[in-house]
């Protein structure tokens, strides 16, 4: 059984609860992170922190916890739990002032919930998924306009997930008005040549911490990085394409709406920026 940690207190998963009034549950008024872990380490988590604290403050919302005790926390649950690879899941909400409204509660009265709970995932790094590369459809994407905020309002990605399923692939991406914004939980990337290009960063995507990672180490290797909108029409003549998150690192994708990319297998660039990502991840994690 896990032990998980609700509001500054370490509990069997069966004993954690939180109140039915929370906005979390009632408005999907929060935010999250997912740490993975590797080796028994934390990876990137100062990415993380610093992406919480924006989300955070973005809507206006209290952070009940200091930087360096959500560390001790995520520490204590990989002890605990005994992780050495997996993954960390953070949830803040505005939490509850005991009944439904949807103007906002009072912050100096009413205490921000706070959730983390730990997955366990061996193979998480050698994973059989970015050997054989990922098949994805393209959606719609009819998100609300501040995807930049990494809330927990995630029922249309879900929904993606499973359009995909159903379609037999691995997951989707989203386009709107004619261009990939990104994929259900991941940034979006095409490999035309020795250039590797991916939309910039604005309201319309998450700031992905993994993103950034690879294409700094991408840019450190002389790889080429274009930060500009691309199509699926463009997507599907490209060399090879590929996905980053924190969950799976950096994920090759094979198939488009059914177009196979290159010979239908992973190319060259992804599994290389997977291998550079993991090797200088490991080494830095904390």
């Amino acid at each position: 059984m896990r032990t998980v940690y609700v509001n500054g207190e370490y509990l069997p998963e069966t004993e954690a609860k939180i109140s039915i009034f929370d906005r979390g549950f009632l408005m999907a008024d929060g935010v999250y992170e997912v740490t993975s872990v590797l080796d028994g380490k934390l990876i990137d988590f100062d990415g993380h922190a610093v992406r919480l604290s924006r989300s955070l403050n973005e809507l206006e919302m209290n952070n009940p916890i200091s930087k360096a005790d959500l560390l001790e926390v995520h520490r204590e649950l990989v002890r605990v739990n005994e992780i050495e690879e997996g993954l960390i899941y953070l949830q803040i909400t505005r939490g509850s002032d005991g009944d439904r409204d949807f103007a906002f509660p009072d912050p100096e009265t009413t205490v921000p919930t706070i959730v983390l709970f730990t997955q366990n995932k061996p193979g998480l790094a050698d994973s059989p998924a970015a050997k054989r590369g990922a098949k994805i459809i393209s959606i719609d994407d009819i998100r609300w306009g501040r995807r930049d905020i990494k809330t927990v309002q995630l029922l249309y990605p879900s929904m993606g997930k499973m359009m995909a399923k159903k379609a037999g692939c691995d997951d989707a991406w989203m386009v709107e008005d004619g261009f990939v914004t990104e994929g259900t939980s991941n940034n979006a990337y095409i490999v035309k040549g020795n250039k590797i290009i991916t939309r910039a960063l604005s309201n319309d995507i998450l700031h992905g911490i993994t993103r950034a990672a690879v294409l700094r180490f991408a840019r450190e290797a002389q790889m080429e990085v274009e930060e500009r909108n691309f199509t699926i029409d463009e997507a599907k003549q490209a060399d090879e394409a590929f996905t980053t998150s924190a969950s799976a690192f950096v994920m090759p994708v094979v198939e488009i709406d059914g177009v196979a990319l290159g010979d239908g297998a992973p190319g060259r660039v992804a599994p290389r920026l997977r291998e550079i990502y993991l090797d200088e991840m490991r080494k830095a994690a904390i």
